[in-house]
């Protein structure tokens, strides 16, 4: 049994994990640990072995038999070792996979109870964490996390003896089984790839990959290393010059960058042009020939032409996006982030197989001229800070404004996205710092500027 901790206060980094005073004592009120991805936060810090172990402990209360993976980051040794030991603890048997990508891990869930994944994805360095993946590959939804949060908060008083101690043992299928799924599913393709794997995870696995599949490939930044020494994990057009360099020099028909778990992907056309993610979520809509998509709530409507306004809006965070998709028959869903999700596939966003899928693509028809042809509208973008002591006001009162407005239709799923006969904006508070971003869309410029306004006004007037 662990004592009771003392207050601690975490702080959570874009979209996964702040914890604004946790408290991992019963009798204060506390915010939840998960983000819209896991729990995330900086090593040393929010980040401990004691938290790990807690995690540990957690999940094996509740999951018997438990598959963990982890990424290349410094602290992720650590990190397995303090989750794996926590949920022996708790008579769970666990299975370490050693490193993967986060895809790998969420398949190789499947026949057992649960997956853990230490990774802090696409984070800096000094960033770890845990995603928690169910046997059909997708994440952890809001009743499961607040189970495995009450274990966290009040640990059992309760655990079984050293007769019932979980075992552990080492899978070493993960990898090859992954790559022969998506052999299975896409079969062989001759292009030439330059592949940036960010010293991440997908070293293991994407350049492996494409290989097999009849691939001429040049691999860049391919050395697993935790302190991110080629590039920052997050595969930014501004982090890529190095890829597009390599493309224009090898001649090469496309080009492939990950993020540093292999849940993301973005890639560079034959041209060195990097293909923004609402690009990418439309080409691959267009390439399963979706009759439906989901996709969050800040999504080009590009999407909307294209399977003709039948898109499902969620929360931003892939998690939202995968609850969504098991709820529908839709064939694909989506973030502009980079993270794609095939449901046939698996409920986990799957970088590697975007990275496959695309690359069968490119085999038969140019990148650049699959972009091309797609639709694209102008879009804008602004942000305005306020006092963060002031974030229940200000959204009290831009929430008044927006339900006032005359529009075809307003979404509050997360922030409000009111939509117009040639265009959208939505206004929306960051989870993760004192700020109210604008975005906006339109099938011309006078109807972007007009939107723009519109959304910049009613922030402006409700931060006075």
């Amino acid at each position: 049994m662990l004592d009771d901790a003392p207050v601690k206060t975490f702080f959570l980094h874009t979209g996964t994990l702040r914890i604004y005073g946790l408290m991992l004592m019963t009798a204060l009120e506390m915010t939840s640990l998960f983000g819209s991805s896991g729990i995330r936060g900086v090593v040393g810090r929010e980040i401990t072995a004691d938290l790990a172990l807690r995690i540990g402990i957690a999940v094996g209360q509740l999951y018997k038999d438990v598959i963990i993976g982890k990424d290349c980051r410094t602290s992720s040794d650590m990190m397995e070792s303090a989750l794996a030991a926590g949920a022996m603890a708790s008579g769970a048997d666990v299975h370490l996979t050693g490193m993967v990508s986060t895809p790998t891990l969420a398949r190789a869930a499947f026949g057992h109870s649960c997956g853990l994944m230490v990774t802090a994805s696409h984070n800096p360095a000094e960033y770890n964490g845990v995603k928690m993946w169910n046997p059909d590959g997708s994440a952890f939804d809001s009743r499961q996390m607040d189970e495995v949060e009450s274990l966290i908060t009040e640990p059992s008083k309760t655990m079984p003896g050293w007769r019932k101690v979980g075992q552990q043992s080492h899978y070493a299928g993960a990898i090859h089984d992954h790559i022969q799924e998506v052999i299975r599913s896409l079969g062989q393709c001759h292009v030439n790839v330059v592949v940036d794997c960010g010293c991440g995870a997908t070293t293991t696995i994407t350049p492996i990959l494409l290989r097999e599949m009849g691939c001429s490939v040049l691999s860049l930044n391919a050395q697993p290393d935790g302190y991110f020494p080629g590039r920052l994990p997050e595969p930014t057009e501004e982090q890529l010059g190095d890829l597009r360099h390599a493309v224009l020099a090898k001649s090469a028909d496309l080009g492939i960058a990950h993020d540093g778990d292999g849940d993301r992907m973005v890639a560079m056309d034959e041209n060195g042009r990097f293909i923004d993610g609402d690009r990418l979520l439309a080409l691959f809509a267009s390439l399963v020939e979706a009759d439906g998509v989901v996709a969050p709530i800040d999504a080009s409507m590009v999407l909307d032409d294209m399977v003709e306004g039948n898109v499902v809006r969620t929360k931003v965070g892939d998690v939202y996006v995968a609850e969504a998709l098991k709820k529908s028959s839709f064939p694909f869903g989506g973030e502009p982030s980079g993270t794609f999700i095939f449901p046939r596939q698996t409920y986990c966003p799957d970088g590697v197989y975007a990275a496959a899928l695309l690359a069968k693509c490119v085999s038969e028809n140019r990148l650049s001229e699959l972009v091309d042809a797609l639709p694209s509208y102008p879009s804008a973008r602004e942000s305005f800070m306020f006092q963060s002591q002031e974030r229940d006001i200000v959204r009290g009162k831009i929430g008044g404004e927006m339900a006032n407005l005359k529009c075809i239709r307003l979404i509050t799923v997360d922030g409000w996205r009111a939509e117009y006969q040639d265009g959208w904006f939505l206004v929306r508070l960051s989870g993760t710092e004192p700020k109210v971003r604008v975005n906006a869309e339109a099938r011309n410029k006078d109807e972007l500027d007009r939107l723009m306004n519109l959304g910049r006004g009613i922030v402006k007037r409700c931060l006075k």
